[in-house]
C-alpha cells in the first residue's frame, strides 16, 4: 500500500471496523438493558411475528380466565339465593304438614295459609330480584335453550367465552338457569290453576301440597345441582386455561427474551473491539504525517 495524502486506506478500514462494532454494540447494550432479544422487526422479523401472535393469545386467555371467574361468582350468587329459596320451601312444607292435619279449626288453617302465601311471594321476589352485573339469573331470563347475542343485549341462556378463539367445541360454553319463582315451582296463589300447591287453607288442598311443595323442592334442586357442576367445570377449565397460559408464555420468552450470559459475552467482545478500532483509527490518522516529513525532508 503506497504513502498517500489524499486517500488514507488504513484509516477508512478502521473507521468502517468501528462502526461495525460500535453498532453491535449499541444492540448488545439494547438487549441487555431490555431484557428482550428482539426488539425491532430487524431483529428477528419471523420471530417478532411469533412472538406477537403468542402475546396475543396468552392476553385473551388471561382475560378468558377472567371471565370463567365472573361466570363462577354469577354462579355463586345465583347458588346463595336458591339456599335461601330452600329455606322458604322448607317452611311451606312444614306449615303444610301442620296445616293438613285434623286439630286446626278453618280460620287457623287460614292464618297458617297467609304465611304460606308470604313464603311464596318471598320466593318470587328473589327469584326477580337476583341479578349479576345486571344479569338477572333466576326470574326465567337464563332459562331458554337457545342463545341469541346479534343485538346489543343478548338474550336465552348465558354464554362464558374464554378462549382465545370462536370455537364452540374449546372456547366457551352455555349457563342455563331454570326459572325459580313461586308459580314455576308450582307453589302459592302464582301457581296455575288447580296445581296443588296454591294453597293449604283446607285440610285436603293442605295435604295435596305437600306433594307440590316435596316436587317443588326437587326441581329446586335440580337447578342447584346444574350450577353447582357449571361451577366445578369452570374452576377446571380455569385450571387448564392457567397452565396454557404458562405454556405460552415460556415459548414466547424462549423466542423473545435474551440469553444474558451469551449476550453479554457478545457485548465483553464488542466492547474490546470497539475499543481496539478507536485506538487504530487514532493511529490510522497520523499516517499521513509521515509524507509531510518525507516531503520536509
Amino acid at each position: 500500500m503506497s504513502l498517500s495524502i489524499n486517500y488514507n486506506g488504513m484509516a477508512a478500514n478502521a473507521a468502517r471496523n468501528l462502526s461495525n462494532s460500535y453498532s453491535a454494540l449499541a444492540t448488545s447494550t439494547q438487549r441487555l438493558s431490555s431484557g428482550l432479544r428482539i426488539n425491532s422487526s430487524a431483529d428477528d422479523a419471523a420471530g417478532l411475528a411469533i412472538r406477537e401472535l403468542m402475546r396475543a393469545d396468552v392476553a385473551a386467555i388471561n382475560q378468558g380466565v377472567r371471565n370463567a371467574n365472573d361466570a363462577i361468582s354469577m354462579i355463586q350468587t345465583a347458588d346463595g339465593a336458591l339456599q335461601v329459596v330452600d329455606e322458604k320451601l322448607i317452611r311451606m312444607k312444614e306449615l303444610a304438614e301442620q296445616a293438613a292435619t285434623g286439630t286446626y279449626t278453618s280460620d287457623q288453617r287460614l292464618i297458617i295459609d297467609s304465611e304460606y302465601q308470604a313464603m311464596a311471594s318471598e320466593i318470587t321476589r328473589i327469584a326477580n330480584a337476583t341479578d349479576f352485573n345486571g344479569i338477572y339469573l333466576l326470574n326465567g331470563n337464563l332459562s331458554a335453550s337457545t342463545h341469541t347475542g346479534s343485538g346489543l343485549n343478548s338474550s336465552g341462556k348465558l354464554k362464558v367465552h374464554f378462549g382465545s378463539g370462536n370455537q364452540s367445541a374449546e372456547d366457551y360454553y352455555y349457563v342455563q338457569i331454570g326459572t325459580s319463582t313461586a308459580s314455576a315451582l308450582g307453589v302459592g296463589l302464582g301457581a296455575a290453576s288447580g296445581a296443588s300447591g296454591r294453597s293449604i287453607s283446607t285440610q285436603e288442598l293442605a295435604q295435596k301440597a305437600l306433594d307440590a311443595i316435596q316436587t317443588a323442592i326437587v326441581s329446586k334442586d335440580k337447578i342447584r345441582a346444574n350450577l353447582g357442576s357449571l361451577q366445578n367445570r369452570l374452576e377446571n377449565t380455569i385450571s387448564n386455561l392457567q397452565i396454557q397460559g404458562e405454556n405460552l408464555k415460556a415459548a414466547e420468552s424462549q423466542i423473545s427474551d435474551v440469553d444474558v450470559a451469551t449476550e453479554m459475552t457478545q457485548f465483553v467482545r464488542q466492547q474490546i473491539l470497539t475499543q481496539s478500532a478507536v485506538a487504530m483509527l487514532s493511529q490510522a490518522n497520523s499516517l499521513p504525517r509521515m509524507a509531510m516529513q518525507l516531503i520536509q525532508g
